[in-house]
């Protein structure tokens, strides 16, 4: 073998011993953040009755998906790379970590959709498909994307002593569909019902300012106006940073994917493993942002935390005046017990 050939051998177990420690520094510990974050969530739904809804359920089910995401997220990065697996751990490899995302993202779609419905068409929620068939709505948010991600497993020809890699479970014509097909469509059909949200809270605004100026005639913009414009403010800037934060990290992670796969497009394999960490849980984090910004979600935790400091608090000042009503007693004075016990013979 040329010293050439060893240089590059070199380079190459350089390259891959470098980008192992970037999956492992960056993903586990947003891996870790996500699941605890979710679990967090989930039992403070669970344990808070007053949460016990319709629409809660399809949040449940979105927390449980963005969970299974949390913990498949540290394999994402790893799917790049070729493995010696057999044709079971090698379809699962691949498979279980496309359907879970998959799901995730139906999941959070059809929670947008039920916004989309409870807020545009409020006076008809409650006779909507969504909210009388709660149940249909979450088991097709799970099996359209099994179905969908179980579809290679169809046609794939496992030829043996093959290793497994990316492009021997997924065929390019496949991921152009997920990606732009499916993916890519689902995130700006979310934006687009986010919008109309928007545009239907800004009317609503309008027309309570209108009401507002007609009561208090030549007076200046009261307080609750204020608060108001304030609140619609904060909501223009969350959605606009959720999805410039979240989904265009996801985007540009679909495509630079896409293309380090498409063999016709050389790409630094330092910037795939990177850039689909940061996107994917870019995309996984984003329930937990929606769910720490609602304080009902959070309710119960407070609940229990100020149970705890109250309870704690209660036994302090409990000690301190017991430590208080000692300092005040007279010198000299003992216990009954203590002098039974002094005066008793020896």
């Amino acid at each position: 073998m040329s010293e050439g050939a060893e240089d590059r051998g070199v380079l190459t177990r350089d390259t891959e011993t470098m980008t192992q420690n970037i999956i492992i520094w960056l993903s586990r510990p947003l891996s870790a953040f996500i699941v605890l974050a979710n679990i967090f969530l989930i039992l403070g739904i669970l344990f808070n009755r007053r949460l016990r809804n319709t629409t809660n359920w399809f949040f449940l089910s979105l927390l449980f998906a963005d969970l299974l995401a949390g913990l498949f997220l540290p394999n994402i990065p790893e799917l790049s790379s070729t493995k010696d697996l057999n044709y079971h751990l090698c379809f699962f490899n691949y498979v279980a970590p496309n359907f879970i995302f998959l799901a995730f993202l139906a999941n959070l779609l059809v929670v947008h959709y039920v916004k989309y419905v409870f807020i545009i068409r409020s006076l008809h929620y409650h006779r909507s498909w969504v909210y009388r068939w709660p149940g249909f709505y979450i088991f097709v948010a799970w099996t359209a994307p099994l179905i969908f991600a179980c579809l290679p497993l169809a046609w794939n020809q496992w030829r043996p002593h093959a290793n497994c890699s990316f492009g021997l479970v997924f065929p390019i014509p496949y991921l152009y569909l997920e990606t732009y097909g499916f993916l890519i469509p689902s995130i700006l059909a979310m934006g687009f019902m986010c919008i109309q949200v928007l545009c239907t809270s800004r009317r609503q605004l309008k027309d309570i300012t209108r009401l507002l100026h007609s009561v208090n005639q030549g007076q200046p913009p009261s307080e609750l106006e204020q608060q108001l414009e304030l609140r619609n403010a904060k909501k223009i800037a969350s959605v606009s940073f959720i999805f410039v934060a979240c989904w265009v990290p996801y985007i540009v992670c679909l495509n630079i994917s896409l293309l380090s796969i498409d063999h016709k497009h050389n790409i630094n394999p330092l910037i795939t493993p990177i850039v689909t960490c940061i996107g994917t849980s870019s995309a996984a984090a984003l329930p937990v942002i929606l769910s720490l910004g609602n304080r009902q979600y959070t309710q119960f935790w407070t609940d229990m935390a100020t149970k705890c400091c109250g309870g704690c608090c209660q036994r302090q000042g409990r000690k301190e005046r017991k430590a208080k009503a000692k300092a005040h007693l007279p010198h000299g004075h003992h216990c009954p017990a203590e002098a039974d016990l002094n005066g008793a013979p020896g």
